[in-house]
């Protein structure tokens, strides 16, 4: 036994290391906005790619995040990387532009999503340095977004989405009562036949952006375990608008941009007991990774 121990303290300090040191946290995010037309629905390609470029730091971050935390790398790395940037309040800094916040709460709701997966794995430092971040992204999410005026589109469903997903992993009732609050909203805003008035007005992308704003609609519907026939209503035509597009397009007086709806369904279709979506496997980091793979937060039927 004696003569095996250096070798198994190999073994573990392999296993400690195999997690690469966590990027420079980005305390300050700097974004631009890359639609070069009133309705948002063109894109500058020049714009667009300063926006990646200046972003990707951050979405390479979650990325990894999201790949160790669904079982791709390890969970240990996932914990270690959001204490780090925790542990430096990154995010919580200078947001250049709208667009800045609008990364913020992406990164924000992937990352307690994603969290959610490996929680249990956590140490308490772990857990308080984590969830105390979160908990302070949340405050100023809620802030920034209380502080808008005007209409409230998709924006305010990511955000309801990202402060509902902390609620869910810190367990505090202040963040699932704002969720709701974004959730009614969003479907009392709704029109009868489940159009979303604000995304009805984004011309070419119409159905691309209802079906963005129904697929975080979708997920906190879930996580607060709310069943309602307006929602039903609403994912009811978001699907049908994606298999047929022609009657956004006849309302928009715009041909549409074709675009799935399977990470709306694959959320509805779990927390309403319907048989789970075939084909190739749905992955979005801002989502929490593998979306086939019902999150810890999801309420299933």
């Amino acid at each position: 036994m004696v003569k095996r121990l250096p070798f198994i303290l190999l073994m573990l300090a392999g296993a400690a290391s195999a997690c690469e040191a966590p990027p420079p946290a980005r305390g300050d995010i700097e974004a631009n906005s890359y639609y070069s037309d009133a309705h948002h629905s063109v894109i500058d390609p020049v714009l667009r790619a300063k926006n990646i470029a200046n972003t990707r730091p951050i979405e390479d971050f979650l990325s990894q995040v999201a790949r160790d935390a669904n079982g791709q790398g390890d969970a240990a790395c996932a914990l270690s990387w959001l204490a780090s940037w925790g542990g430096q309040k990154a995010m919580l800094g200078k947001m250049s532009s709208e667009q800045a916040y609008y990364v913020r709460k992406w990164t924000l709701g992937g990352m307690a999503l994603s969290y959610a997966r490996i929680q249990r794995q956590a140490t308490p430092a772990q857990r308080a340095t984590i969830e105390g971040w979160f908990k302070a992204l949340a405050d100023a999410t809620i802030a920034h977004s209380d502080a808008k005026k005007g209409g409230r589109n998709n924006h305010y469903y990511w955000e309801g989405l990202a402060v509902t997903a902390v609620g869910g992993v810190t367990g505090e009732a202040r963040y699932l009562d704002w969720g709701r609050k974004v959730l009614n909203h969003a479907l009392g805003q709704m029109e009868p036949d489940g159009a979303l008035p604000a995304e009805m007005e984004r011309a070419g992308k119409a159905l691309h952006y209802q079906v963005y704003a129904a697929t975080p609609l979708a997920l906190m519907a879930s996580i607060l375990d709310v069943h309602d026939a307006r929602l039903d209503t609403l994912v009811g035509f978001t699907v049908a608008a994606s298999a047929d597009p022609s009657g956004i397009a006849r309302r928009t007086g715009v041909a549409q941009e074709p675009v799935g709806s399977r990470e709306v369904t694959v959320f509805y279709n779990r927390h309403e007991g319907r048989p789970p979506l075939t084909g190739k496997a749905l992955w979005q980091p801002r989502l929490g990774g593998a979306l086939d793979v019902p999150n810890p937060l999801e309420h299933l039927k």
